[in-house]
């Protein structure tokens, strides 16, 4: 069912936290500077034994500023990370709800590991100290379902309330599946987004393991570089993004200010490999046609792509691809760029923090630049926005999320009217 026929969804608050910093404005600030939040990692006692030794980590999180110190030993730092961002969402919405609303109001937040630093010291406290040390909130703290959960307690939500897990897509299918469920009468309101915390020594390990993360240590602001021919992999990152998404007609009622309107999504998989993206795109062209059908729109219609970018060869090349495969001559026409460039890969956060970025672009008449490009990659060689931020009135973005396993998710977001 296209957008035209169903009930139309918009954004009225949005809450992050990222290696930019915490809160809208903080991060909008840094994306207009073209400035980036990657730096060597803190907290590691044997860091110099991994091979890379940068990410964006959320400097100056007090979770107590969010959350009650008694409440605050019981969540992993994802479900932390999550609480923050939606308070901050729900703060700039005014959203509540009362009575019977509650039963059509919930919560929706991707997560791609669960809370991996919580089971590495849970791990260390067993091998140790034996079964008998393992805290009775152990397995509260780290199941990926209570970052929704915890929300959903806290605003009084009683309607949906899951996890989508699949990798570097989870924020964009919370993101998604929250339209889908408004646009079709089954909610009226969802607090939507992604969250993560992986930047740890077995999360970190088992990246570099794979060849995955850049290993520029002596540059940590210049080693994500999205579709730039010396691109050498992804920088590992943690934060935050929620939105608060409403069906229209009742945000209106209540008077909130919108920022943007929700009008497609869509979601497929490569079945291709279990880490590399299907050979030219394939899969990422098809997710992002089968989201303009599901807006009721046509590739000329969009302005802008917040690419996904994640400054591995691999992707950048096949998302140009894709992007091409798709919007034929008109890709010489959008506006693409990579936000990983300045916050790293947030991993199953990035969709719902790109979102923001992509809604503000639409809200304020600015694309976020693509920093660190250099030298052109005779492969990728799109419009970047490169290095610096352009003033331009966009009316339709596109943000792009796709994950190892072969899963994609696309949103498209419209400006306000």
């Amino acid at each position: 069912m296209g957008n035209a026929d169903g009930r139309r969804v918009v954004i009225t608050g949005m809450g992050m936290l990222t290696p930019l910093g915490i809160g809208v404005d903080a991060n909008w600030e840094a994306i207009q500077a073209g400035r980036s939040g990657i730096g060597p990692i803190k907290g590691f006692e044997d860091i110099e034994s991994f091979s890379s030794r940068i990410g964006g980590q959320v400097d100056d999180f007090n979770p107590q500023d969010f959350i009650d110190a008694r409440e605050v030993k019981k969540m992993d730092l994802f479900m932390q990370y999550a609480l923050a961002a939606a308070q901050l969402a729900v703060e700039d919405s005014g959203f509540s709800v009362d009575g019977d609303e509650a039963f059509r109001a919930g919560s929706i937040v991707g997560v791609g590991f669960c809370g991996i630093a919580t089971i590495e010291h849970y791990h260390e406290v067993y091998m140790k100290q034996g079964p008998r040390r393992i805290s009775p909130f152990f397995i509260p703290k780290v199941i990926s379902n209570l970052a929704p959960g915890q929300i959903a307690i806290r605003y009084g939500l009683k309607g949906v309330n899951w996890t989508p897990t699949s990798a570097c897509a989870s924020g964009n299918n919370a993101l998604g599946e929250a339209f889908h469920l408004i646009r079709d009468g089954r909610q009226d309101a969802v607090i939507a987004g992604g969250t993560e915390a992986a930047t740890t020594p077995l999360g970190l390990g088992g990246f570099a393991a794979m060849k995955a993360l850049s290993t520029r240590n002596d540059d940590p602001e210049g080693a994500s570089r999205p579709f730039e021919k010396d691109r050498d992999g992804f920088v590992m990152s943690e934060g935050s993004g929620m939105l608060v998404l409403e069906e229209r007609e009742r945000a209106i009622r209540r008077g909130a200010r919108i920022y943007a309107e929700m009008i497609g999504y869509a979601t497929n998989g490569d079945a291709y490999h279990i880490t590399s993206p299907a050979p030219e795109g394939e899969g990422a062209a098809r997710c992002m046609a089968l989201t303009l059908e599901d807006a009721g729109i046509v590739a000329g219609d969009v302005d802008y792509i917040n690419a996904h970018g994640t400054s591995t060869p691999y992707n950048d090349a096949n998302e140009t691809a894709a992007i091409k495969a798709v919007f034929g001559d008109h890709a010489r026409d959008l506006a693409v760029s990579s936000t990983k460039s300045m916050t790293g890969h947030l991993l199953g956060a990035a969709g719902a923090v790109e979102a923001i970025y992509s809604v503000l672009a639409l809200h304020q008449g600015v694309l976020p630049p693509t920093i660190n490009y250099e030298t052109p990659d005779p492969d990728c060689d799109l419009d970047y926005v490169p290095n610096e931020p352009r003033q331009a009135d966009i009316g339709v973005a596109l943000s792009n999320s796709f994950g190892f396993g072969g899963t994609n998710a696309c949103i498209l977001l419209r400006k306000a009217t």
